[in-house]
């Protein structure tokens, strides 16, 4: 039986954005989960990858940022979603304390999500790790701009898991980064995989690509908490 889904309200500053959250029993560690640029929290691919973490001992939470809350396409810029990115963490944390189980609050995204996650994290966001599903690395074509510069301060462990298809981090360019980074930052591939991880010739729909993610995902968060 899928565990229990409860809609939560964030206040982030003088805005409010919807979130959701599921607690199995006894949960290893908390991932509050942050959607891309072009889909909210309700994409059956975050949808799935919750649902299956939740069945492997992760309490969730998703969340919106306030551009998608309130129906506009053009993302918010940094102040905005790191300030997202605070409150939804925080409110992660106040029902982990409620609990009295206090366990590890990692934080995730889907590409704007977990860049915005990292670079909240490069400003001070506590966190006991992240993990980036797809990270924008670059352009799509335009690999001489890259959004790297923050990541090498960063000390928490670090997943990221990249399609070998994504167009938004040339492959090599991904590996060097991750090795600057240092011991913290883990690359694992998809093969085949694009940036929303579907692979050609593979039919599979959204809800489980991102289910199929959860396993290397609650493998990384117990091996790191």
């Amino acid at each position: 039986m899928p565990i229990a889904e409860f809609p939560v309200t964030i206040a982030v500053g003088d805005v409010q954005v919807s979130g959701a959250y599921a607690r199995p029993d006894a949960p290893f560690a908390t991932l509050v989960v942050a959607h891309g640029a072009g889909a909210g929290m309700e994409h059956p691919f975050l949808r799935g990858f919750t649902r299956a973490l939740n069945d492997d001992g992760v309490a969730t939470l998703r969340f919106n940022f306030p551009y998608r809350e309130a129906g506009r396409k053009f993302p918010d810029r940094p102040p905005t979603a790191i300030a997202a990115w605070r409150a939804a963490m925080d409110e992660a944390a106040a029902r982990s304390a409620a609990s009295s189980e206090a366990e590890p609050l990692w934080a995730a995204g889907k590409s704007f999500g977990g860049r915005m996650a990292s670079m909240a994290v490069a400003e001070g966001m506590p966190a006991a790790g992240l993990v980036y599903l797809g990270y924008p690395l670059h352009p799509p074509g335009k690999p001489e701009k890259l959004r790297d510069e923050h990541l090498y301060g960063l000390t928490p462990p670090m997943l990221f898991l990249q399609g070998t298809r994504d167009t938004f981090a040339t492959p090599a360019l991904l590996e060097d980064v991750v090795s600057r980074i240092g011991p913290a930052a883990t690359l694992q591939w998809c093969d085949g995989g694009d940036h929303s991880f579907a692979v050609a010739g593979t039919k599979r729909s959204a809800e489980e690509i991102g289910a199929s993610l959860a396993g290397p995902v609650a493998a990384f968060m117990r091996a790191n908490s």
